[in-house]
């Protein structure tokens, strides 16, 4: 079954791909990033407005690894770890991939339904085997940050909150400059609840 949308006269025919989803559902993977210290971290330009704060409490933690210093916060309910997390960096995610091989290697417009309604629409000029796979259907845990991509988290934990009713439908376009315009006049068109700036 596929999903057609119309604007400006013209019907664009979505097709439906299949999503395949593990098991397990994840939590806390902000805590996994452990590449840089808490110092190392307050110094990039990011985060550079918690350092005043980092000093004046934490100063004994300043070499711990960033992921163990969130986790100790979190463990001893010390909402001061939010602060180094976008909006959607501490909910529950799972995995998910497409597996069709030809789907993967494509590029274009995907959307995502839940029980057949629209929620989100999305533009990928890279193969959507990068941007589903490797985007939406992994988090990792530097997507977690005020630096990481909130996008890809917020849709991640609402597609695992739906992941026994969510569909996924892609349009193939290989013109960067169509994918583009055409993302932009649906979104305006239909209003997706999902398609919320971040």
């Amino acid at each position: 079954m596929n999903k057609i949308l119309a604007v400006k006269d013209t019907n664009y025919t979505f097709e439906k791909v299949d999503l395949r989803f593990s098991e397990n559902m994840y939590k806390d993977i902000f805590m996994e990033k452990n590449n840089k210290t808490l110092l190392e971290t307050i110094k990039s330009k990011r985060y550079r407005h918690l350092e005043q704060e980092v000093y004046e409490k934490y100063s004994n933690c300043l070499n711990m690894k960033l992921g163990l210093f969130l986790k100790k916060l979190k463990t001893n309910k010390n909402i001061f770890y939010k602060k180094f997390l976008n909006n959607y960096g501490d909910l529950i995610y799972s995995i998910f991939k497409i597996d069709d091989t030809k789907t993967l290697l494509k590029k274009g417009l995907y959307i995502y339904c839940i029980n057949n309604e629209l929620k989100y629409i999305g533009r990928s000029k890279d193969p959507f085997g990068k941007r589903i796979n490797n985007g939406y259907g992994k988090i990792s845990p530097k997507n977690c940050y005020l630096d990481g991509q909130s996008t890809n988290c917020h849709i991640n934990s609402l597609i695992t909150k739906n992941r026994n009713n969510v569909q996924l439908f892609v349009l193939e376009i290989n013109n960067d400059e169509m994918i583009e315009s055409i993302e932009k006049d649906l979104i305006k068109k239909y209003k997706p609840e999902w398609n919320i700036q971040i």
